[in-house]
C-alpha cells in the first residue's frame, strides 16, 4: 500500500495517524468524565497535532532520511548525479524511495555487466600475452642456439656455418612475420587501417590468387578449381588488396592443411545485395570443439603439425578482422574427415 508513496504523502499519513490517535484518547477521557473538552477543542487539537506532526515528519524525512539517500546516490552517481542532488534540494512530491530502489537495481545490473566484461578482457589479455610469449620464444630460442653454436667453434666449418646461418635467418623471418601480423591486427582493431573501397571482379581476383599459389599447389599435388555452376563473375565493392590477402590466406591454408592430392574449390553465390564467397578443401576437417576458436589469435588445432607447416598463427584472425572491417561476416563449417569450408560475404557493386 505504501510502497510507492512520496515523502510528503508519508509525512501526511503519519501526522494524520498521530492526530487521530491523540484525539481519540482525549475523546475517551472526556467520555469517562476525566477531562472536560468541547468538540471545538477536540477539532482544534486535531488540527494542531496534524500540522505540527506533519512538519516534524517532513523535516525528519528531508534532513535525515534524504541525507542517507543522497549518500547512496553519490556512490551510484559519482560522475553523473542528477540536477536535483547537485543543487542540494529534493522534490518532496517525488517517490524517492522507489526511485532509489530502481536506480540501485540499474546500477547493480550495469556493474555486473561491466565486471563480466572486465573479467573477459583480463582473461583475454592474459591468454594473449601467454600466446605471444610462447610464439616468440621458439624462434628466439632457435636463433640463440644457432648463434652460440657458431661462436663456440662451428664458425670454422663452412658447411655448418652456412647451414646454421640459414636456419637463423628463417627464424628471424618468422619473428618479422609475427610482428607484422600483430601490427596489422592492431591497425584493424583500432581503425587505423583505412580501406580503399572500389569496384572489382571477385572471380578475376580469385583467379589471380590461383596463379600466385600455383607452384605451392603443384608441390602438394593439389587442384585449384572453381565449383561448377558457382563460377560466375560478380562485381563487388571492397578493398581489393585486403580481400586479396583474405583469399591468399584461406586458399593457402586449404593447400597447407590438406593431404597431398587434395582439392581446393572456390565458389560464388548471389545473395541479392551481397556475394557469398566460399573456399572449400578436401582436408582432414576440424572437430566441432575447435570451430568456435579457429579465428582466435595463435589458436592451433594441432600445435606441432601447424607450427611445422609454417605460418604465424595469426592468419585467420587477420582474415576475420578484414572482413569485419568491411562490415561483413565470415564463418566456417567442417566435417572431420571430409574437409572444411570458409565463407564470407562482400557487398555487391
Amino acid at each position: 500500500m505504501f510502497k510507492n508513496q512520496t515523502p510528503g504523502q508519508l509525512s501526511l499519513f503519519a501526522a494524520f495517524t498521530s492526530a487521530a490517535s491523540i484525539s481519540a484518547v482525549v475523546i475517551g477521557l472526556s467520555l469517562f468524565g476525566l477531562l472536560a473538552v468541547s468538540i471545538k477543542g477536540i477539532l482544534l487539537l486535531f488540527g494542531m497535532v496534524l500540522v505540527i506532526d506533519y512538519y516534524a515528519n517532513y523535516y525528519f524525512v528531508r534532513h535525515y532520511l534524504y541525507r542517507k539517500i543522497k549518500l547512496i546516490y553519490k556512490v551510484i552517481h559519482r560522475h553523473k548525479m542528477s540536477g536535483e542532488f547537485n543543487s542540494g534540494k529534493v522534490e518532496m512530491s517525488r517517490q524517492i524511495l522507489s526511485d532509489v530502489e530502481r536506480e540501485v537495481d540499474e546500477w547493480a545490473e550495469k556493474n555486473a555487466k561491466e565486471y563480466e566484461e572486465m573479467e573477459k578482457l583480463a582473461t583475454y589479455r592474459r591468454r594473449f600475452i601467454g600466446d605471444v610469449s610462447h610464439e616468440l620464444k621458439t624462434p628466439i630460442f632457435n636463433i640463440q642456439g644457432f648463434i652460440y653454436t657458431l661462436l663456440d667453434g662451428a664458425m670454422e666449418d663452412p658447411e655448418v656455418r652456412t647451414q646454421y646461418l640459414n636456419r637463423a635467418a628463417k627464424n628471424v623471418d618468422r619473428l618479422q612475420a609475427i610482428v607484422e601480423d600483430l601490427e596489422t591486427i592492431n591497425k584493424l582493431e583500432s581503425g587505423q587501417m583505412a580501406l580503399d573501397l572500389r569496384e572489382f571482379d571477385i572471380f578475376e581476383l580469385a583467379s589471380e590468387v590461383f596463379s600466385d599459389l600455383e607452384m605451392r599447389a603443384k608441390d602438394r599435388n593439389t587442384r585449384l578449381i572453381f565449383k561448377e555452376g558457382a563460377d560466375k563473375h560478380f562485381q563487388v565493392r571492397a578493398d581489393k588488396e585486403s580481400i586479396h590477402q583474405v583469399l591468399v590466406n584461406l586458399i593457402h591454408n586449404s593447400i597447407k592443411y590438406s593431404p597431398e592430392g587434395g582439392t581446393t574449390k572456390v565458389s560464388f553465390y548471389d545473395m541479392e545485395s551481397y556475394v557469398l564467397v566460399e573456399v572449400s578443401d578436401s582436408g582432414l576437417g576440424i572437430a566441432a570443439e575447435h570451430l568456435p576458436h579457429v579465428f582466435d589469435r595463435f589458436y592451433r588445432i594441432d600445435k606441432s603439425r601447424s607450427r611445422d607447416a609454417g605460418g604465424t598463427g595469426l592468419g585467420l584472425s587477420i582474415v576475420k578482422h578484414i572482413i569485419e572491417a568491411h562490415k561483413q561476416t565470415i564463418n566456417v563449417r567442417s566435417t572431420p574427415g571430409q574437409g572444411s569450408t570458409f565463407g564470407f560475404t562482400l557487398e555487391k557493386a
